[in-house]
């Protein structure tokens, strides 16, 4: 009888890449930070918090892990947030920046030094929370709890704690719509962390634009008048076949991949429609925008092959651009992970083809963030998989909130208390560039 199993893929290279991962963190050492941050009575009073709040963090990361919601439809998950910071005395607004399942609450003096923790909690479709943004609510809230706490102090120097829950980022782009209203408007650093299989103080996550192709072809008989048509599943498959042979004369960092959403109804009609996919990453905003101008020729270039209309569709989802990560801040939270007994790994040494693509990357060119991962799983467990998913509601990943929750409140205690610091955190965002306007980087839709 006929086996409708694909054969597995071979492991080879999946095992390769284990094995040197493993070999290259045995020999890793963590980032170290020359700066010296907050003095020991101030993170002394940072790790009291943390673990006066960790019960909380830990409830409330499962229960969103038990009612995962997609994107844009969390408003179970933002309602749970906000009663939790309402029984620590704090109010929380809902529904702000244009979302109506975002948050925002905000801790500290009102004054500067002004910073965010972020938080994430829209789960995958079919998949729940297999990209454990469960535990990147839960360590964030906890993290800010914390810091309510220590900034309540009369020893603590001036300074601003905001939260941000921010929806959608998986495929909607919420942090790019809450920046386009102003929600990173004033702020000094931005904060969050993500699970992962790995402590990294900083992984590469690839910028993404999206691109919807639709060919507008003439029906006819497909038997009798097939030359009276214009076959728009030709241009799909054209337009497919050329991004395949474009993949050989990419970067290695570069992706493209893309689905046939529609190829017509009947075989006997000519399609007179039909519609492409194409998710495009790269690791640099400037090579980002190279591989869209070529993308686009071929897709139009199709068009023509097969005597089609067409219709170009970019990012109907704003885009993503790569993340800038600050490594002075980075170092900072690497450290205090150490003290929680995490060997944190340097960039380089986790295979940097191991990613995908976030909406933190917009807000990383606007203001000087960190996305540190966090590990919750053993390394062939990956991002978006069911056993990711069984991994965000472990104990290891109760044991991630907590010191997620600490690495995050004590590096924004470092940030606040030192000013040395916050300039070199503001010294090599200017030297990566600076601010980029995001908006017109993706003008219209236009390379």
């Amino acid at each position: 009888m006929p086996d409708p199993a694909a054969p597995p893929p071979s492991q080879a290279y999946a095992d390769a890449l284990a094995r040197r991962t493993a070999e290259l963190a045995a020999a890793a050492q963590p980032p170290s930070s020359p700066h010296r941050g907050a003095g020991g009575n101030l993170r002394g009073a940072g790790e009291e918090a943390v673990r006066a709040v960790g019960h909380d963090a830990v409830a409330l990361s499962h229960d969103l892990h038990a009612h995962p919601e997609e994107a844009f439809a969390e408003y179970r998950s933002v309602t749970a947030v906000a009663d939790t910071l309402r029984a620590h005395g704090l109010a929380a607004q809902t529904g702000v920046h244009g979302l109506p399942t975002a948050l925002r609450a905000v801790t500290g003096s009102g004054q500067a030094p002004r910073l965010a923790v972020l938080a994430e909690f829209d789960a995958l479709p079919g998949l729940g929370h297999a990209c454990g943004h469960n535990v990147i609510c839960g360590a964030a809230v906890g993290a800010f709890l914390a810091l309510h706490r220590v900034l309540a102090r009369d020893d603590t120097p001036a300074g601003t704690a905001v939260l941000l829950c921010t929806p959608a980022e998986e495929g909607g782009g919420g942090k790019e719509l809450m920046a386009r209203d102003g929600a990173f408007d004033g702020l000094d650093a931005v904060l969050m962390l993500h699970p992962f299989s790995h402590d990294i103080a900083d992984h590469p996550f690839l910028g993404r634009r999206q691109l919807e192709v639709t060919y507008h072809g003439v029906a006819a008989h497909a038997a009798a008048q097939p030359f009276m048509g214009r076959n728009a599943l030709d241009a799909v498959v054209l337009g497919y076949q050329g991004v395949a042979m474009l993949r050989q004369h990419i970067p290695p960092p570069d992706r493209v991949h893309g689905v046939i959403l529609d190829g017509g109804q009947r075989p006997n009609v000519v399609p007179d429609r039909a519609v492409a996919r194409y998710y495009l990453r790269s690791p640099e905003p400037d090579t980002l925008r190279d591989l869209t101008t070529r993308v686009e020729a071929i897709a139009v270039a199709a068009a023509a092959m097969a005597g089609c209309g067409y219709e170009l569709d970019w990012d109907p989802r704003p885009g993503y651009l790569p993340i800038r990560h600050n490594r002075t801040l980075g170092a900072r939270y690497a450290g205090h992970l150490g003290r929680c007994g995490r060997a944190v790994l340097p960039r380089g040494v986790v295979d940097e083809s191991l990613t995908g693509s976030t909406d933190l990357g917009n807000v990383s060119v606007r203001v000087p963030a960190i996305h540190p991962m966090i590990a919750i799983s053993d390394p062939g467990v990956m991002l978006h998989t069911p056993g990711f998913a069984e991994a965000a509601a472990s104990g290891r990943a109760d044991v991630a909130v907590r010191d997620g929750a600490a690495g995050l409140a004590l590096t924004a205690l470092d940030f606040l208390a030192d000013a040395d610091l916050r300039t070199a955190v503001a010294d090599e965002f200017a030297a990566a560039g600076g601010v980029l306007d995001v908006a017109r980087f993706f003008d219209a839709g236009q390379p």
